[in-house]
């Protein structure tokens, strides 16, 4: 029997399941997306899979009348296919983190009583789970209290890697592979700040940004570490006593594993504002700050680097729990 994990389009999902598989070698794996979003590339040839399936669907949310309807009739047909895959596999649980990627098969999951786990990794639930909670066996979430599972899958390295900070010697921005272009205007803006205070900057750029960024601190005069992917980012977290960041599940659960107190500045167009809603959980636990794009203050991004960080780094040490993935993978087994 097999266990099927669907669910992606975006990094934020597909990093969920990437954890969770890595705790399930023993077991055989299948797994179901989209040909569109970033499925393919993540896991068409993983070898932790014993069969991949990328179904041509398209989310529904911020479509037109007629895409809708195009969303819909994919979606009919993909959840037909996503039902074979699952009888031929005969398949004992699903695993769905959400996306649009995830509908069909989680459909699919309950026409044929197959149960059905869902994670989610955001504070503000994603349409899709919002529809299929009601019918989930499980439904995890680090942010409720009633969540099976409060621990969130990320590596172990973050928490082997965490530390207790204090003064601010090393600052890093965090926009992502892709960048962010308000934190990037934010890192130059306060660059020379940063060069009279003595503190190295780490900055993730982007990888389109990176040369164009690094231009720009070479015209001021500043040496910073520029980078766009790299497999590097737990050293990097490490070796920074304050980030600046957008606000996505991963990254604010990767900073606070390692205890970097930080400054998020969420994604304003994100689905459901889920970005904001994120950092406003660690911000109502006095670990963490937030500030709107439109809102940006320079002169209190200034002082909050001449605080003190050990307070909110110690707190941060002790709020999140380790083997997130892990034991998703025992629930999973259990079924």
């Amino acid at each position: 029997m097999s266990i099927i994990m669907t669910g992606g389009g975006t990094g934020g999902h597909l990093t969920i399941i990437k954890a969770v598989k890595e705790q399930l070698r023993d077991e055989e794996l299948i797994y179901i997306g989209s040909t569109k979003g970033q499925d393919r590339a993540w896991f068409e040839d993983d070898k932790d899979f014993k069969s991949t399936h990328f179904l041509p669907t398209q989310g529904v949310v911020n479509q037109g009348f007629f895409g809708k309807i195009k969303s819909i009739f994919m979606l009919i047909k993909a959840t037909l296919k996503a039902k074979k895959i699952l009888k031929e596999r005969r398949a004992k649980v699903v695993f769905c983190v959400g996306g649009f990627s995830a509908a069909p098969t989680s459909f699919a999951s309950k026409i044929l009583g197959i149960p059905l786990i869902i994670h989610e990794q955001n504070a503000s639930i994603g349409s899709l789970n919002r529809i299929l909670r009601p019918y989930s066996k499980e439904f995890i979430s680090s942010y409720e209290d009633a969540s099976p599972i409060k621990a969130y899958p990320i590596k172990e390295e973050f928490f082997e890697k965490s530390r207790i900070r204090e003064e601010v010697k090393t600052i890093i921005f965090l926009g992502g592979s892709q960048g962010a272009v308000a934190i990037n205007k934010l890192a130059l803006s306060l660059a020379s700040t940063l060069k009279d205070k003595k503190i190295k900057i780490i900055h993730q750029a982007g990888e389109k940004n990176i040369e164009n960024v690094k231009q720009e601190y070479e015209a001021l005069g500043i040496e910073a570490e520029v980078f766009g992917f790299t497999n590097r980012l737990s050293d990097y977290m490490q070796e920074a006593d304050f980030a600046i960041a957008r606000s996505g599940a991963s990254t604010l659960w990767e900073l606070s594993a390692i205890a970097c107190p930080t400054l998020f500045i969420p994604y304003p167009y994100a689905a459901g504002d889920h970005q904001f809603y994120n950092a406003k959980f660690l911000v109502d636990q006095d670990v963490a700050w937030i500030m709107r794009e439109s809102e940006l203050d320079i002169e209190r991004v200034i002082e909050i680097l001449d605080l003190n960080m050990r307070d909110k780094s110690k707190k941060l040490q002790n709020m999140i729990e380790k083997d997130g993935a892990l034991e998703i993978a025992r629930l999973l087994k259990n079924i």
